[in-house]
């Protein structure tokens, strides 16, 4: 039921903005926002460069909870203070349910959130160490790809809630099909999620819910509509045209 949703969407708080002039609700996006209503299972941002999707999850991000450069409920660190204040504009429609897990995975902060995983275990502790629930294997002592991937199938229990900021930056296309599958068994452990992507394997997740921001504001679209979907699909299906146009041979 709709009700049961983590988060069943947000309210933007149009009359607490001083100016929408300045960043980020200068964004077509969030200029012209009033209300989304995300997926039980699974919702996407996607979009162009510049457009805001990343802006917005992390605004979602935050006024659930999270710490804005990622992490479980109880991560709790500042490397360098750059979120937007757009969480502080927001209003999250929740379910009654509450979530008993949660994460936000974010390529552009990973780096950050490995470090804190190290220095918190380096504090005597009784029980287990952090870096246990990730695999058991310094995230900094794999490949950047092997981390991200240690930390999505390891640390993400079910249950949960789970952000995700441009995953595929990490991840092979043989990758993102297989969090396609594991995203499912989540999915079926009465998990949900919302993902910031431009690769149209992982929007590929079946009747999920696409929201694509564009110039003239955020709209609803099928994976075949997305722009990412088309130009993929020109590319493979006559490459030897689209890269004579491109590079003028």
């Amino acid at each position: 039921m709709e009700e049961n949703h983590y988060i069943r969407g947000l309210k933007l708080k149009r009359d607490s903005i001083a100016s929408f002039n300045n960043y980020p609700f200068h964004l077509p996006s969030i200029k012209t926002l009033d209300e989304l209503s995300f997926h039980p299972n699974v919702t996407y941002f996607v979009g162009e460069n510049g457009m805001g999707k990343s802006t917005l999850l992390e605004a979602i991000a935050i006024a659930a909870g999270f710490n804005p450069e990622g992490g479980s409920f109880h991560f709790n660190f500042t490397t360098f203070n750059s979120h937007s204040p757009l969480e502080k504009h927001i209003k999250l429609i929740k379910g009654i349910e509450r979530p008993q897990d949660g994460f936000f995975l974010r390529a552009e902060t990973f780096y950050n959130v490995a470090t804190n995983i190290e220095e918190l275990d380096r504090e005597p502790a009784p029980g287990q160490k952090i870096i246990d629930s990730f695999g058991g294997v310094s995230l900094h002592e794999q490949s950047y790809g092997e981390s991200f991937w240690a930390t999505f199938v390891n640390r993400f229990r079910g249950n949960g809630i789970y952000l995700l900021d441009e995953p595929e930056a990490a991840l092979s296309p043989l990758r993102q099909l297989s969090m396609l599958a594991h995203m499912d068994e989540l999915v079926h452990q009465n998990s949900q999620f919302i993902i910031a992507t431009h690769s149209p394997i992982i929007m590929s997740y079946p009747n999920a819910k696409i929201i694509e921001l564009t110039e003239e504001g955020a709209k609803e679209s099928s994976l075949e509509e997305t722009n990412h979907y088309s130009i993929m699909k020109q590319f493979f299906d006559n490459r030897d045209r689209l890269l004579h146009h491109l590079l003028k041979q």
